[in-house]
């Protein structure tokens, strides 16, 4: 792969701001003049997009936890394949609204896959890895109630939101330097604020 761009993630719970933060990300580095191209999983492709609304639709409640996985993956595979290889050659930054993190956390940590889980990921991820990811942590009860319309995995029980979390920081302290945890409690001026100063230290040091 020709990669030029950095490959920046956001990753969190349901309802923890990554839309905003990524709306933020976007715009503060288009001030900065670089240009920056945002994709989001599942989605971003023809492909991709039907892929969601199947593991989104509530109507999908007896979805194996296999089919889920593939689902997943088939989206990502579409997604490196049609847009991100020509995206990291074409522009400065490549923002992806989650990427593979999300599937080791919901289908590995929340599922309870593991192993199997790890192992597909690294096989369907083409060696494309995240340059820094800005994970989004806030209390799952936070989260939730942000949500006004629940789709499938929003719907799930409390258990499983709090598995999630508790997954997500098991991946911070395992990849310290790339996963940066933002305190996603507070109002978005808070939120920007970390994200800003992290992405600006990072942007020194290039």
């Amino acid at each position: 792969m020709n990669k030029k761009a950095v490959f920046i993630t956001v990753e969190g719970i349901e309802g923890s701001g990554k839309s905003s933060v990524i709306a933020f990300l976007e715009r503060f580095l288009k001030n900065k003049r670089f240009k920056a191209a945002v994709f989001r999983e599942p989605g971003s492709t023809a492909v991709g997009e039907k892929i969601r609304d199947i593991l989104l639709d509530n109507g999908n409640k007896n979805l194996s936890s296999y089919t889920e996985l593939l689902l997943y993956l088939a989206a990502r595979t579409q997604l490196i394949e049609e847009k991100l290889i020509r995206a990291m050659s074409k522009y400065d930054f490549v923002i992806c609204d989650r990427f593979f993190d999300s599937t080791l956390v919901y289908q590995g940590y929340g599922l309870g896959m593991g192993r199997v889980v790890e192992q597909a990921v690294k096989m369907f991820s083409f060696g494309l890895t995240p340059d820094l990811t800005f994970l989004l942590d806030t209390p799952v009860s936070k989260g939730l109630k942000r949500i006004k319309s629940k789709d499938r995995i929003e719907m799930k029980s409390l258990r499983f939101h709090r598995k999630l979390r508790a997954g997500y920081r098991r991946l911070s302290i395992k990849y310290p330097r790339r996963i940066k945890v933002i305190n996603a409690r507070g109002n978005l001026g808070s939120i920007f604020k970390q994200v800003e100063g992290i992405l600006g230290d990072y942007l020194s040091a290039l």
